[in-house]
């Protein structure tokens, strides 16, 4: 049986960052799944990633149960790969890492470095983060989006995520990459993750010219 392919977006997005890519895949015949994520932190009550794997495991209850999956992962929803293999309750046959950050090669990853860590504190309010377009100025956010509708329908499902998200970390239960693992790049400022996936033997491809951050979705037009 052909694996199905789960599609994990940003936990600072949606769902709708993926689903151009994802409606390309099944009109290709392919199983695809796009769990939400956007209400996992709706309660500020921490550790999130159980949540987390329980829901992308919720997500893929409808398939068969001998169906394997292969994990899609864009950008700090790659930090989630290790715990989301442990909770899938199916065979993970493969994770890709989509513009993506990477777990820690042994022991558990910090949600966000120290630094990125104090900023998300300068700019949270109640505990709360903004949502994350934001976070950035006009002419950063704007090029990010192929026109206002999209750009609207993406910000409407944006969580305002709790400042505890970034102050835990997730497990990297041991054995989680003994499965074919590979990284694709779109450019900046993914270069050091995808030279990183390439010291781990990892396949890395790139497909350049792909700008702004919101990349699954726009890069499928």
């Amino acid at each position: 049986m052909k694996p199905a392919l789960v599609l994990l977006h940003s936990l600072l997005l949606g769902p709708l960052t993926w689903a151009p890519v994802a409606a390309k895949l099944r009109a290709l015949g392919a199983a695809t799944v796009v769990p939400s994520l956007v209400h996992v932190a709706d309660a500020d009550d921490p550790p999130f990633w159980p949540r987390i794997g329980a829901a992308v495991k919720d997500s893929v209850s409808h398939l068969p149960q001998d169906q394997p999956i292969v994990l899609v992962a864009h950008s700090n929803a790659g930090l989630l790969v290790p715990v989301v293999v442990q909770a899938a309750g199916r065979p993970v046959v493969g994770c890709l890492f989509v513009d993506a950050s990477l777990p820690s090669r042994s022991g558990p990853t910090p949600a966000a470095s120290p630094e990125r860590l104090a900023y998300l504190r300068s700019i949270a309010a109640e505990g709360r983060l903004p949502q994350w377009t934001t976070w950035w100025e006009e002419n950063t956010v704007a090029p990010l989006f192929p026109d206002p509708r999209t750009r609207s329908m993406v910000s409407a499902e944006q969580p305002r995520l709790p400042l505890s998200y970034y102050e835990q970390q997730f497990p990297v239960p041991p054995g989680w990459d003994h499965r074919p693992c590979g990284y694709l790049l779109f450019g900046p400022p993914y270069d050091r993750m995808a030279q990183d996936s390439r010291t781990r033997g990892w396949i890395v491809g790139e497909v350049p010219g792909c700008q702004g951050w919101v990349r699954p979705a726009v890069q499928s037009k």
